[in-house]
């Protein structure tokens, strides 16, 4: 508990003890007066203070100005207890509105200890504590065990068993050597290990990490600009209803009945209408249950940019993946070699030797399987076709390396390969040499997610890749997709996106899930981009609106429950706080609503709403 709410907490006793003196203590009447208007300016102060200066702003109407003007109309008419009682029950209210405010901010805040506060160096034979900010890139730090790791790099001695729950939201750990790499705001469970930094502190994952948190609860969703736009309405609208129910109604009744015009009754009920009208359910319960969904996400490694992409993703109706390192592991192996007039052995050489300037998975696995060391003097003119594969000269003759379309674009006769996998085809000197067979595994749980998503809802779900027709359709049809879209260039993807998104409903949307590193742009394209895996990749946190910090598909799934539970009590909390308010508002306009059923209608109704919202902080197993 704060400090701010052990005061409120203090004022609420002492005004209770009071309330509840002038109320049972035989007294005078003046002496229980005083103890009723001590009760109130000690319980009520600070909501009269704000309804002053906000009609010093000339923007009175909000829940203070409604309170004071209800409570101090009650006094007026001789209602001390009543008007006590509800400006005292109103105050309970917001004491348990901020205590479930701040721990669904703690599960937010809980993130920020990811970051850590030093880093060792080492100078002249001791250790020094600076700020990570202070670390340059390629500085060496060392850190102990049971501390965090201030910043990205590799590990150039010792191991450890290294935590990185508070990042990627899985609590296995997982064993750390050298030449591998660790993000800052993983732990160190165990051992000493010295890192080579890869990155300054501003440009880590932590801190990229940080600074999503910190700006997705300022990305409001529709549901919540709507009840913005609606309290804005809503509550002058009631100010005018209460003054007419308490200042034309008794003139008009009078004028009916022939009588003189009795004030205090409907004075009454418009008061009462005054306190049954706050709009905190509404104000306070909506922007909570998104804050506490996006929380809850957050402990599970799922990180929400705002509250607008939470609520797309409940939404979302139709999945496209990319293949490579999505849907597969991106460990490319070679399986075999065919059609080939060359040994298997030298066929693999000239391939290798062709992508010896490549980083691409398949070109590192083709490096792999050639056992020969590869003389790199024998290559020139590497040039990197985009989509397509290399072309380059070995021992001065024109080589070429990649896909069918790669063939059919110069023209090279080739045989089909009939077997599931990449093919990648060889030529030299526009002779075809055959091809490579390379396989990518699949994950594990790759069907088991398709399949859940389906339960879900999920009508469509599709696949991207630039494989040939036939491995696509070997994969999508083993997983269970209902598409697949194969042969595709990098720019062939969006277009692909952008075509299904005319073929959709408008009120249905579309995600599309990549790994995050070179799917920025059709990231960006779909209602909702979704980075797997994505620890340390800049383009997915860049370009990503939801960000699963790591490999498992069942992730996904997970994320889509968490929005739809979130959305779920956003949809609970809004019609059962306009249901019960408009029920006691016309009850109390015609005079069969007093207090008390005011102070359920607002409070209760309130209490009721924050409970159900911090519901959305908890994580069951089902959505695990």
């Amino acid at each position: 508990m704060t400090k701010k709410q052990k005061k409120t907490l203090f004022r609420i006793i002492i005004s209770a003890a009071l309330f509840f003196g002038g109320l049972l203590l035989p007294l005078k009447e003046i002496f229980s007066l005083c103890l009723f208007i001590a009760a109130y300016l000690i319980i009520g102060y600070d909501i009269l203070i704000k309804s002053v200066k906000g009609i010093i702003s000339l923007q009175p109407f909000d829940e203070n100005f409604l309170m004071a003007v209800a409570t101090l109309g009650a006094f007026a008419l001789g209602e001390y207890h009543e008007g006590v009682a509800v400006m005292l029950l109103y105050q309970i209210g917001e004491l348990f509105q901020s205590y479930a405010i701040g721990k669904s901010r703690k599960s937010i805040s809980s993130l920020m200890d990811i970051r850590t506060d030093f880093a060792r160096i080492e100078q002249e034979g001791d250790y020094k504590l600076v700020s990570p900010e202070e670390v340059a890139v390629g500085q060496i730090i060392t850190v102990f065990a049971g501390e965090k790791i201030p910043l990205d790099g590799v590990i150039i001695s010792g191991s450890a068993d290294i935590d990185s729950s508070a990042l990627t939201g899985e609590s296995a750990p997982q064993p750390m050597s050298e030449n591998d790499n660790v993000f800052g705001g993983s732990v160190n469970l165990n051992g000493v290990i010295k890192i080579k930094t890869t990155a300054a502190f501003g440009d880590s994952a932590v801190s990229k990490i940080l600074s999503l948190v910190e700006s997705a609860a300022s990305k409001k969703s529709k549901s919540e600009n709507f009840i913005s736009r609606f309290s804005r309405i809503y509550t002058p609208v009631v100010c005018f209803c209460a003054l007419f129910i308490g200042g034309v109604l008794p003139l008009l009744f009078a004028l009916f009945t022939k009588s003189a015009p009795n004030f205090a009754p409907f004075v009454y009920r418009a008061l009462t209408f005054l306190v049954i009208s706050c709009p905190c359910a509404f104000v306070i319960s909506i922007p909570l249950s998104f804050f506490a969904g996006i929380g809850g996400a957050g402990k599970a490694g799922i990180l929400i940019k705002g509250a607008n992409h939470l609520e797309a993703l409940s939404k979302v109706k139709h999945i496209v993946f990319d293949k490579t390192g999505t849907v597969t592991k991106g460990v490319f192996k070679v399986v075999g070699v065919h059609h080939s007039p060359l040994d298997e052995a030298e066929l693999l050489n000239l391939a290798a030797l062709a992508e010896s300037g490549s980083n691409h998975p398949i070109a590192t696995c083709i490096k792999e399987a050639a056992e020969a060391h590869l003389d790199t003097s024998r290559v020139s003119e590497i040039k990197e076709l985009g989509g397509l594969g290399i072309s380059c000269i070995i021992d001065g003759e024109n080589v070429l390396v990649g896909n069918t379309k790669l063939m059919n674009e110069k023209g090279i006769s080739f045989c089909e390969c009939r077997h599931f996998g990449t093919t990648v085809h060889v030529a030299k000197s526009g002779e075809y040499l055959g091809h490579i067979l390379i396989r990518d595994t699949v994950k594990k749980e790759a069907q088991k997610a398709v399949l859940s998503l389906k339960k879900l809802g999920v009508k469509t779900t599709a696949m991207l890749t630039g494989d040939s027709e036939t491995a696509a359709k070997d994969i999508a049809d083993a997983l269970g997709f209902d598409k697949a879209c194969y042969s595709l260039l990098p720019h062939n993807k969006v277009a692909a996106v952008e075509e299904m998104l005319t073929e959709i409903p408008k009120n249905e949307k579309l995600a599309f899930v990549g790994d995050g590193i070179n799917d920025a742009p059709v990231l960006t394209r779909a209602d909702v981009g979704i980075a797997m895996g994505a620890l340390g990749s800049d383009a997915a946190i860049e370009a990503a609106d939801i960000v699963l910090m790591d490999d498992n598909l069942l992730k996904l799934s997970k994320a889509i429950r968490i929005s739809k539970k979130c959305m779920g009590i956003v949809m609970q909390n809004t019609w059962f706080a306009i249901i019960i308010k408009f029920l006691f508002l016309i009850l109390s306009a015609l005079g069969y609503s007093n207090m008390w059923f005011a102070v359920f209608a607002d409070v209760g109704v309130m209490i009721l709403a924050v409970l159900n919202a911090i519901r959305a902080l908890r994580v069951s197993s089902r959505e695990n």
